[in-house]
């Protein structure tokens, strides 16, 4: 079974529509928003299991630019 997370995502001033963008276009990111509050864009990502969940978080999302900081939340249910 497919393993699913949320990534919240911290953008410099003014890049969240790049990062989002940017995410889009990534494999095993099936969904990446704008939001309001925390954080700027909020991304939903799946994976064969935790371990791909993590290289995804870890080099792709990792390297785009523009993006300061993220928070990953693995669905349990």
């Amino acid at each position: 079974m497919p393993t699913r997370a949320y990534v919240l995502i911290n953008s410099e001033a003014g890049k969240a529509e790049e990062v989002a963008g940017a995410l889009r276009r990534l494999p095993g990111v099936t969904a990446a928003d704008i939001v309001t509050g925390s954080y700027d864009v909020v991304a939903s990502v799946v994976g064969e299991d935790l371990n791909a969940i993590g290289r995804l978080v870890l080099n792709p999302i990792h390297g785009i630019a523009g993006l300061k900081t993220t928070n990953t939340l693995i669905v349990v249910a």
